[in-house]
């Protein structure tokens, strides 16, 4: 195993990754940048709802979580304050095509570690990721 990809652990692991978004195109795009960094993406789900059943069921082998702000049948907002009520040291990655300086506020203050702006590339996620990460 190659450890000079940031999705490995100094013990030889990969990093778990739930994946919470509407958007197949999205997360087939997202999963392949960070299965090529060496990530396991252990799930994936399509709404926020669906999301807190997931991070509650893997739980605690969730290392971070790619969270929508706005998904069809889902507010990510509300996601992210089940998942911090559940776990108050989930580290949560929120991703939106949705810039408004408000919302990106108010996921912060809730307790979102960092924000990205949709469209998404490698060279614009991965030292967004390598920050969470090196966090804790």
């Amino acid at each position: 195993m190659d450890n000079s990809l940031i999705g490995n652990k100094k013990d030889g692991g990969s990093y778990k990754v739930l994946i919470i978004d509407d958007s197949l195109f999205f997360i087939k795009h997202l999963s392949n940048i960070l299965e090529s960094e060496g990530f396991e993406i252990i799930a994936i789900a399509e709404d926020g709802e669906k999301g807190v059943e997931k991070y509650k069921a893997f739980y605690p082998n969730i290392d971070f979580v790619t969270l929508d702000i706005k998904m069809s049948n889902g507010e990510g907002m509300e996601a992210l304050k089940e998942i911090l009520e559940f776990d108050k040291n989930a580290r949560v990655l929120m991703i939106s095509a949705i810039g408004k300086e408000s919302i990106i506020k108010d996921a912060l203050l809730i307790g979102a570690k960092d924000f990205i702006m949709k469209p998404i590339d490698k060279d614009k996620i991965i030292p967004k990721i390598k920050k969470l990460l090196d966090k804790f």
